[in-house]
Order: structure tokens, then sequence, then C-alpha cells
């Protein structure tokens, strides 16, 4: 994510348009699990992009608007954010131990019973919800914006959902009610284990080899690909230029790894040149998966964004629309160097978190703790994290001014941005 690099911007009111005017003659009291208000049969639901990641906002019984992350794979509702709910005390009852990637050991959580939850037209009656007894993901600071939670198999099991990137936002159809048309785009079979959506559509080409790769479509996952060198073959080699980065933030912390770029890859019958892709140290990532269906790795929405997506988990098949401007976009990461955190009220505060050594933050004197006030005379209090981030991949010699504190003393740094990987 980033893999939970999660560059999230807040998401306001929420219009939705109805589907089917059917009555509603289920009382609401009696329903279990997730259904859309009124009997309809669909309804759209706006998101908010940032970082390539959907993001929801959710009410939990009688809660202030929460932010939740849509995640394809994840099995339960997940309170990242114990803190939300301070005021609203949750009916907890057995503890439990979760386990995923990243470097830190087991978290461990609640279950909260007997739930509402609502987002646009979608409603949940007696939800059983897994909250963190801690915030140790800390995603508000890495996404810049409140991030309360983590939901979607849940969803994505009992809809059709169809994902337009390009209007920003989800429709959910009941399964009875999804016909597949040819015009929808390309269908493609997908297995679901483990709560997880796999795809042998993807293939990485190489001269005229290819390697076809099995892999998870994870909308909770903000990169273009992922690939587990620790579950595949030996022939799946680094790239002959890598980077060390911290490539995001698992349910068990951080994932470090290297970053390379692949020369092409075939996603169903489209293929796309110089492909970003993530290569995760096995202590951090395969190593916690061992347990886990073979896989070689996962699709991320920098890669997803580019077609229009559908998934049909009860007909085990996904449809891709290619979106044509989106599909003519580069591949890029960040040319500054540094990565940046959010504290403050409403996380708009923002600080340099690391600066890699060499790079143009770096030989500009910019350091680990400096707050940036100002990005090309543009405040930051009028940004977003995901803002800046955006500046800072594009324009290859481009030149930044960052106007910055350091110690209660105001500090200029100006530097060209440059392509690192």
């Amino acid at each position: 994510m980033k893999t939970l690099a999660l560059l999230i911007g807040l998401l306001g009111g929420c219009v939705v348009a109805w589907g089917s005017d059917a009555p509603d003659n289920t009382p609401d009291r009696d329903r279990y699990g997730f259904y859309i208000a009124g009997n309809r049969n669909w309804t759209r639901i706006p998101f908010q992009l940032h970082s390539n990641l959907i993001i929801l906002p959710v009410r939990v019984n009688d809660s202030d608007t929460l932010y939740f992350i849509l995640d394809t794979g994840v099995s339960h509702t997940i309170i990242t954010d114990p803190n939300a709910f301070k005021k609203q005390p949750l009916k907890l009852t057995r503890k439990i131990k979760l386990t995923g990637a990243g470097e830190g050991g087991n978290l461990t959580a609640s279950v909260a019973i007997d739930n509402r939850l609502s987002t646009g037209g979608l409603r949940a009656m007696h939800h059983n919800i897994v909250i963190l007894d801690e915030d140790i993901l800390k995603l508000s600071e890495y996404v810049g914006t409140p991030v309360h939670g983590i939901f979607g198999y849940e969803i994505f099991a009992n809809f059709v959902v169809s994902i337009d990137f390009q209007r920003r936002e989800i429709m959910l159809t009941q399964p009875k009610n999804y016909k597949y048309r040819k015009r929808h785009g390309d269908q493609y079979p997908i297995t679901i284990q483990d709560t997880k959506v796999y795809t042998d559509a993807l293939s990485v080409v190489s001269g005229n080899k290819e390697m076809p790769l099995r892999v998870v479509l994870d909308t909770g996952a903000g990169h273009a690909l992922l690939l587990d060198r620790s579950r595949s073959s030996a022939s799946m080699p680094l790239p002959d230029k890598v980077i060390r980065a911290q490539l995001g933030r698992g349910l068990n912390g951080i994932i470090n790894g290297s970053m390379g770029r692949i020369q092409k890859i075939r996603f169903g019958r489209y293929e796309l040149d110089n492909i970003l892709a993530s290569f995760p140290d096995s202590t951090s990532f395969g190593m916690k998966l061992v347990d886990m269906p073979e896989r070689h790795g996962n699709v991320g929405c920098e890669l997803l964004r580019r077609f229009y997506v559908t998934f049909n988990y009860p007909e085990k098949y996904v449809v891709l629309k290619p979106i044509k401007r989106l599909m003519r976009e580069g591949f890029e990461h960040d040319m500054s160097g540094m990565e940046l955190r959010a504290k403050g009220d409403r996380y708009k505060n923002f600080y340099v978190d690391k600066v890699i050594d060499g790079s143009p933050a770096a030989l500009a004197g910019l350091r680990e703790g400096d707050e940036l006030l100002f990005v090309n005379n543009t405040s930051t209090g009028d940004m977003t994290i995901s803002d800046i981030y955006k500046m800072l991949q594009k324009g290859e010699g481009k030149v930044v001014t960052m106007l910055v504190r350091r110690n209660g003393q105001l500090v200029v740094a100006n530097f060209a941005l440059r392509r690192i990987i």
C-alpha cells in the first residue's frame, strides 16, 4: 500500500444515484451483512483518489464521518485508529492477533460485534468489526488526512463492483442484475482464495520471451506492480538498475525492498512499457505469506486506474476497459529523494521524514525533521501531501524551491528534479 504509501485526500459530502425504486419490504433490524438501502438493484458512491488509493466516507453506528480504504482482499472491516471511538465505545468481545506484510510483530486487536455501517447507499447491519488496540500503522500521517479503517472483501463478495477512476465513483450492482456486454471491456477469469482475488492475465515480456505470472488484484495498494521474488522462480532477476526504498506499510509495519523498471508487461491484451515495479525483501513480505496460495506478486491501483475495472466475484471474472488518455501516461517515481509525514490538526503540517543520500533534496541541504512551509511560492496550508508528491514526480529538470522551518529558523532550498529510477 504505497502498499500503504497512502497519499489520500479528504472526501467531503456524498451524492448517491439510486437504481430501482422498488420498496424495501425487509426491516433493517432484521438484515445481516451488506445490502443496498431500499432493496435497490444498484447504487453509485463517490470516492476520493489520492496516490491511487480509493477512500470512502463511512459511518459506524452513530459516529461522525470516518474514512476507509477500499481494499479488494481485506477479509474484515478493520478500524486502524481506535481513537475514533473514544466518545462512542464499541461492544468489544474477544482478543485476536493479526498477521500480514511488514517487519514488525503481530498486531493485537479486539472484535466489536453487532454494528451498523453505511457509506452512500450501502448499508450493513449486525456487522462485526476488528479494531486495533493501537494505531500502530499511523496511516493518517502517510496519507495526509484522517484515515480510520480498511474494508472491502465483503463488499466485493456480495456485489458486482465497477470502479470508474475518471469519475471517482464506484457502482455496486446486485449480481442478478448485472449482465456483461462486450462494450464493458475485456473479460478475464479470476480465482478467489482466502478472500484474495487472483488472475493469470499478467505476464512480463522480455524480447521474445514471455513469463506468465499469477498476481493479486489489490485496490489497497498504490503501486503499479509488486513482484515477490521469494515466491517466484529464479528466472525473475532484479532489473539492472534498482534503488533501495521503503516500499510502504503492511499490517505488520514497514515493507522494505528495492524498486526498478521492467521493460514491458502484458496485462490482458494490453502492453505497457517501462513499468515501475517493487521488489520487497523476503523478511518483510514473502516470509510472512508462507501459508498463502502461490502467487508472484500483486497489481495495485497505479496500474488498475488506467482501466475502467469491474470485479464480479460471484461469477469469477474481472472486466478491463482501457482509458486511452491514462494508458499513454508514463510510470514515475518521486524525483526529489525525500519522503514526507503529516502531523498536526487535520494532518496539514508536513515534515521531511527521510532523505536519500545523494538525491536532489539531500544535495540541496534538506534534512529529516524540516517542516515544509512553501513549495514554489504556494503555501503548504493550501496543499495536500498528495499535491506535493505530484509536484515531485513530474518534469525532470524542473527547479523546485522550498521554504522550510528548521529549529525555529527559515531555510530556503532549491533543487532540480532528477529521475532516480
